[in-house]
């Protein structure tokens, strides 16, 4: 299958996923309100984040809060319902998108905040949104390769900063109606954390296998959405069209070594309506079967397959389905088979 790589996992648990949910609102109502003039000038409708991307709200730390400690909180608490000791933990990997700083790693001080043994290997892993699904595939093979006992895989994302200031760069009256469209992903960003913890199936029957998956490039449209510090800079339309015609290509590689038309679960990574129901139609997935968060989180990066992941787990039952499907910028995705 050209370009496409297939892994499978034969030992390999999940044993726990948790979530950190900031306590701050930022609904799309207050959004649009605050940017009113530009709407109004540039002659855009002024409820447009509901509208067009069907995010009603996105959450945003409190006073008190802080990403990091977030993170750490919702890996102790994935360690504990795993019933893990952090001294048996081999790997950590973070796979956030933002960052206070260039180095060191986010992951030393995640490392550091949840007591982990010297002997624990962590770093970062930067794959845009896709970055949590391929942090699980590599503590996967890690663990089957008998590296490491327990691999945790963390996310914290903080979109803030960016909210605020692609909110002061599109007030601007030299702001055109393309610059707006151009950051308008920037405004359905949100906040959070989530964690996993991954095992070897043979001491943890109990566990969720890990069966393995697909993963495809397509980096000739790499410039397509470029993020930094100051706000995220999308084509959106390319991207979209890009985007799906990269899955749609997996999808149908993948069918030689994998059934997934019948899954009782299509968790997938959480941007817009619009984006959610391309890829329904695109590859013909059961709506019913598939949840969404965005309406309630906004795009919470990597965070959201794992975010939506903590909302389903209680309506899953023992040998049920679940497809984790995530597109990142660049463009990549990657598909990973869960059997509950």
């Amino acid at each position: 299958m050209s370009g496409n790589a297939t892994t499978r996992f034969a030992g390999v648990s999940l044993l726990a996923v948790t979530s950190r949910i900031p306590t701050g609102v930022r609904t799309s109502a207050a959004v649009q309100q605050r940017l009113a003039p530009a709407l109004r000038r540039l002659r855009l409708p002024t409820t447009l984040l509901e509208r067009v991307a069907g995010v009603r709200e996105r959450r945003a730390w409190a006073a008190g809060e802080d990403v990091d400690d977030a993170t750490v909180a919702a890996g102790r608490e994935a360690l504990a319902v795993a019933g893990v000791e952090p001294a048996d933990v081999g790997l950590l990997i973070n796979t956030s998108v933002t960052r206070r700083h260039l180095e060191p790693s986010v992951a030393v001080r995640l490392h550091h905040g949840l007591g982990l043994p010297s002997s624990a290997v962590n770093f970062d892993v930067a794959n845009a949104c896709l970055g949590f699904i391929n942090g699980m595939s590599l503590a996967a093979g890690m663990i089957e390769s008998g590296q490491v006992r327990y691999a945790v895989v963390v996310d914290g994302e903080d979109a803030d900063v960016i909210h605020d200031r692609t909110i002061e760069r599109l007030l601007q009256e030299d702001r055109s109606r393309d610059d707006f469209m151009q950051e308008f992903a920037s405004l359905t960003l949100g906040s959070g954390s989530a964690a996993a913890v991954l095992g070897r199936t043979d001491e943890h029957p109990e566990g969720h296998r890990v069966l393995g998956g697909v993963t495809r490039a397509a980096t000739r449209f790499h410039d397509l959405c470029v993020g930094s510090t100051e706000g995220m800079f999308t084509d959106a339309k390319a991207l979209l069209e890009g985007g799906l015609e990269l899955v749609v290509d997996a999808w149908k590689d993948a069918v030689a070594d994998w059934d997934w038309a019948r899954m009782d679960r299509y968790v997938t990574h959480q941007v817009s309506r619009v984006h959610t129901d391309a890829i329904v139609e695109a590859v013909g997935l059961d709506r019913a079967k598939v949840p969404t968060t965005y309406e309630r989180y906004g795009n919470v990066g990597p965070a959201s397959v794992p975010i939506t992941l903590v909302e389903q787990q209680d309506s899953l039952s023992a040998g049920d389905r679940v497809l984790l499907m995530g597109v990142g910028s660049g463009i990549n995705t990657a598909m990973l088979e869960l059997a509950w």
